[in-house]
């Protein structure tokens, strides 16, 4: 957790210093950090005053990463340090989906979200009227959604997943037929890796998918192979099935880190956002990043400026509100997820 003690450029640029992803975006001199400063000092003081947590994903910016937040993950990490947060007040620092997954176990406590821009093409994919019309068309099948949907889209889903549990998850849903949504990669991904465990489960998925994932090839792999003949290639799951068939590890953002924090290779093709990439290159400055990764426009609305204008006075649009008939219906489609991945010793979440 960060501290309201105030925080001096050289120890701001000390965090960053190593990081170089994202052209001048996201790079860090001692002058540049001399900037931020200000911003985040007065950010951590505010918190403290308003009894704020600031709760961060990987995929944003990494001054917020490092100065200002109080936890930091993916969707099922973050999810969990929502839960658990005494404060009354949570600043999610990512996209609106995220913040209304915060609400939902947290209905008495105010979630704003920041971004100038929260959308998520795989989230704004699919909509509950769009859940409703497939329930009717597929009544026998059991309705699996990735925690990248809104609180709507939840409340008409039986279970959720996150990209690092669904594996798991879905092996221990006792149903036989999985409708899968929105992210077609991640239920194609799905069903092979079914198919893998020898599992008997009609799979079927939608057609949503991440304007960023999507962008990866197998060439692009094939290319960095023969060019670096010793490199790990790492994937989200939210990437095609070619890409993940020729990765040599696939998980979530936390699971992808905990690989490359262990493995001894030295260098890495990173395909998913860059706010990974960025985290790599902080906390692993001896591990090398070869080729490139994509900027995700909604993740990096987020900028301190926001964080703290929210802060001090929340518009409207910032503010998380739910209907209470959706929420505590969402509420048992995440309790079925918290469920199944907690339950009793099961084979590894992801697939290598």
């Amino acid at each position: 957790m960060t501290s309201a003690v105030p925080i001096t450029a050289e120890e701001l640029y000390h965090k960053l210093k190593n990081v170089r992803v994202g052209g001048s975006v996201c790079q860090y001199s001692l002058k540049k950090c001399g900037e931020l400063v200000p911003l985040v000092n007065a950010i951590n003081a505010l918190k403290t005053e308003k009894d704020a947590v600031i709760l961060v994903h990987s995929y944003a910016s990494p001054e917020i990463i490092y100065g200002v937040a109080d936890f930091v993950g993916d969707s099922y990490k973050l999810s969990r340090d929502a839960m658990m947060t005494k404060a009354k007040v949570i600043v999610f620092v990512a996209v609106r989906f995220m913040g209304e997954t915060a609400k939902i176990v947290n209905p008495d406590k105010e979630v704003l979200v920041p971004a100038r821009d929260p959308g998520c093409t795989l989230a704004d994919s699919i909509t509950a009227a769009q859940v409703r019309q497939l329930r009717q068309e597929f009544p026998d099948y059991t309705f699996v959604c990735y925690v990248n949907t809104t609180a709507e889209v939840k409340a008409e889903c039986d279970v959720c997943v996150t990209s690092a549990n669904v594996y798991q998850v879905v092996e221990r849903i006792p149903s036989d037929k999985i409708y899968f949504l929105p992210d077609k990669y991640m239920g194609m991904n799905l069903k092979n890796e079914a198919a893998r465990r020898k599992l008997k489960k009609d799979i079927r998925y939608f057609s949503g998918v991440c304007y960023v994932h999507e962008e990866y090839t197998r060439e692009q792999i094939m290319k960095i192979r023969t060019e670096y003949p010793g490199a790990k290639i790492v994937s989200h799951p939210e990437c095609n099935a070619e890409v993940v068939a020729n990765s040599d590890f696939v998980g979530g953002t936390e699971q992808m880190l905990d690989y490359m924090r262990k493995t001894k290779a030295k260098q890495f093709l990173m395909l998913t956002e860059c706010g990974l990439s960025a985290r790599l290159q902080s906390e692993f400055p001896d591990k090398e990043l070869v080729g490139s990764c994509t900027l995700c426009k909604y993740m990096k609305s987020n900028t301190l400026e926001d964080i703290l204008s929210t802060l001090k006075s929340p518009k409207p649009s910032e503010r998380i509100v739910i209907d209470e008939n959706v929420r505590v219906r969402a509420l048992g489609c995440l309790e079925a997820m918290f469920r199944y991945a907690e339950q009793g010793p099961a084979r590894k979440v992801v697939c290598e």
